[in-house]
């Protein structure tokens, strides 16, 4: 399997964006940083992606809309996102 393509969605000075990305830094997988703190394309695209997010971070594993630092945290809680990072 491959593995998946990860996409974050932050904000500059963001206590929760920086506990997601340390998260999956200590996991040791690479992601994608998108910073919306000015708006621009990536945040339309984030809206698109997630039309009822209202809050950063916005996490993607793949195709899956993970949702914010509360739930990346549980799903690694559950012992489940180290499965959704293998792919």
């Amino acid at each position: 399997m491959t593995t998946p393509t990860i996409d974050i969605y932050t904000k500059f000075a963001c206590p929760f964006c920086v506990r997601a990305k340390r998260l999956l830094s200590g996991k040791g997988v690479e992601f994608n940083e998108y910073d919306i703190t000015m708006g621009g394309p990536k945040r339309d695209e984030m809206r698109t992606r997630a039309p009822n997010a209202q809050t950063v971070p916005q996490i993607f594993i793949g195709d899956l809309h993970v949702g914010g630092s509360d739930e990346l945290a549980a799903l690694d809680s559950a012992g489940k996102l180290d499965e959704l990072l293998a792919g």
